[in-house]
């Protein structure tokens, strides 16, 4: 189904995806994080779960309550009523990532220097200069999906995925950037690592960031890493 805002198709027997048509790229992304938190504060019948992402929100269902047929008109309805131009919120909150990049070469820094055709220090410093909003959440552990720095050309993803990536990673793919708030499987190339913790289990949530807020990074020495190690990933 589409109508001038958004595309909506089935995922499966149980899940619809909506898909913003519209040609703006920062209106969209604003359009599906409106709805995926409409849905979530309404509680809407048979709606199980809302899974917002750059561009599209997964809508999965309870087909007991609801039939994917019923809720498509209601999803189109309510992307029509939203104001894609407010922005998700008034006040984004700042989050200052101090970052320990891979000038021992333990890492991906210098492959990633290498492929772009520039030099270690002018991968750090492309990469720290922005401010990056955070676009959604992914995996593993709500990790912040962000656009990434403006390299001349995408990172390539590594040939072989390790096995093991800990947490507090920092790396990039493609046009993206992201932290790595547990340890995991990852395919990205990995530039430098934070000493700060981004998963606590024990807050609610269990991230401190939210689609809208701002990430910064900053390059720091050993000595800062080690002396931060372990402090809790917050707000300015």
């Amino acid at each position: 189904m589409t109508n001038p805002r958004v595309v909506i198709s089935p995922s499966g027997t149980s899940a619809l995806r909506v898909a913003s048509a519209l040609p703006d790229r920062e209106a969209g992304w604003r359009l599906v994080h409106h709805l995926a938190r409409f849905l979530d504060a309404s509680r809407v019948p048979g709606v199980a779960c809302v899974i917002p992402t750059y561009d599209a929100v997964l809508v999965e269902i309870d087909p007991i309550d609801v039939s994917l047929d019923g809720l498509r008109d209601y999803l189109a309805q309510a992307a029509e009523q939203i104001d894609v131009d407010r922005p998700l919120s008034q006040r984004p909150r700042e989050f200052d990532v101090p970052v320990l990049y891979d000038l021992a070469g333990e890492l991906d820094l210098r492959d990633v220097a290498d492929a772009q055709g520039l030099s270690v220090d002018e991968v750090v410093r492309l990469h720290s200069e922005p401010a990056y909003v955070v676009r959604c959440l992914g995996a593993p552990g709500g990790s912040p999906m962000l656009d990434g720095p403006p390299f001349p050309r995408p990172v390539p993803r590594l040939a072989s995925p390790r096995p093991h990536v800990p947490q507090g990673v920092v790396s990039v793919a493609g046009r993206q950037a992201t932290i790595t708030p547990a340890a995991a499987p990852g395919g990205w190339p990995l530039i430098g690592r934070t000493p700060l913790t981004v998963l606590d289990l024990g807050a609610e949530p269990f991230v401190p960031y939210e689609p809208g807020d701002v990430i910064r990074f900053r390059p720091i020495e050993a000595d800062e890493y080690a002396s931060l190690l372990g402090t809790r990933m917050e707000a300015r």
